[in-house]
């Protein structure tokens, strides 16, 4: 399944620079009580991990969320961890250049993008966590493990947009002309697409979006974080579309911004795979097994990211059953398919 040739080109040429290890303010963590074990500390792992003494870590995760998450992890193992954080694009790109290069730059990669990796660039594993997660969020190659759901959904700025206007249904957004030019949506949205067409058919989704496209003007902006945090800002009113747990971070970090729920919701996963070529596997291993952990699992959710294992609240708790009464079509696709969804959202989406 590799990714498509355009996206690493354009990734190359644009996310090297963007991409930093990254050492700022952080979300508070929640430390393990003096002496208490972590479950997902595997024991006769534990002493080759520290043997290496680092992992690397490639993430599109923001470091306010990555940061305390990796925290715990080295105050758990003693293992220095390096935390690289640019847009899934943008590491794609990055991650292509690396390996063309011979560089062994990474050990674990944390996108949702990972299962669009060329397969020989992933290795694959069994950690005892996994079991633990949906199964869903398996891959049936062992190569990439889900570690939060991510749900998509319109959003909107409350300021600027009040709930009694919200579009009961995608049809009816093209009459909300008082939003043209203030609605935006992610150039990568492949996904979302597919689900569009599964949902009402290609050719009724198609008429539907070109005439949202012609009564509203969506800006096609690049980076589902900073979409987020535009419209929580007021820069955009409404998302067409957005990962709901993005939505909830800036909501939970006190941004009036808000999601509301239509037909269909697409679904896929932020993945979690290790490099074929890692320079530190057992901290990878461990690392992966981490982010599948219950302790993980928490600690993500104090961002909003929507947990895959049953035993973990969400945040919101009932954000989950409110997506669930809807029409939810999960999604995850070969490149030839990717390629051919790239070209329909083009299309679809070129300025008029």
């Amino acid at each position: 399944m590799a990714y498509s040739r355009r996206s690493f080109l354009r990734a190359g040429a644009l996310g090297l620079a963007g991409a930093a290890t990254a050492r700022l303010p952080a979300l508070p963590q929640t430390a393990p009580a003096s002496g208490q074990s972590q479950s997902w500390i595997i024991p006769e792992l534990l002493p080759a991990a520290r043997a290496e003494g680092a992992l690397t870590i490639y993430s599109s995760m923001n470091e306010q969320e990555g940061l305390p998450l990796w925290k715990l992890f080295e105050d758990a193992t003693g293992i220095k961890t390096t935390y690289v954080r640019s847009s899934d694009t943008a590491l794609m790109g990055r991650i292509a250049i690396e390996r063309r290069a011979q560089q062994h730059s990474w050990d674990l990669v944390q996108t949702t993008a990972v299962g669009k990796l060329p397969q020989d660039f992933l290795q694959a594993f069994d950690a005892p966590e996994a079991k633990n997660v949906i199964p869903e969020a398996r891959a049936a190659n062992r190569r990439w493990y889900g570690v939060y759901a991510n749900y998509n959904s319109p959003a909107y700025n409350t300021n600027f947009v009040k709930e009694a206007e919200l579009p009961k249904s995608y049809e009816e957004f093209a009459e909300r002309k008082q939003w043209a030019g203030k609605v935006a949506i992610d150039g990568t949205d492949t996904e979302w697409l597919a689900a569009m067409f599964a949902h009402f058919g290609e050719e009724r989704a198609r008429k539907i979006l070109k005439d949202i496209v012609a009564a509203l003007k969506p800006v096609v902006v690049e980076g589902h974080l900073a979409l987020a945090r535009s419209v929580a800002a007021g820069e955009y009113w409404v998302a067409l579309n957005n990962y709901v747990p993005l939505t909830y971070n800036q909501k939970l970090a006190g941004g009036p911004t808000d999601v509301w729920i239509l037909d269909p919701v697409a679904l896929f996963f932020g993945q979690v795979g290790i490099n074929s070529n890692a320079p530190h596997p057992k901290a990878a291993l461990l690392g992966a097994n981490f982010m599948m952990s219950r302790e993980g699992q928490q600690q993500m959710t104090k961002a909003g990211r929507i947990p895959v294992r049953a035993d973990v609240t969400p945040n919101p708790p009932d954000i989950v059953t409110r997506l669930q009464k809807h029409k939810v079509v999960a999604y995850s696709f070969a490149a030839d398919q990717e390629k051919r969804l790239e070209r329909s959202f083009q299309e679809i989406f070129k300025p008029r």
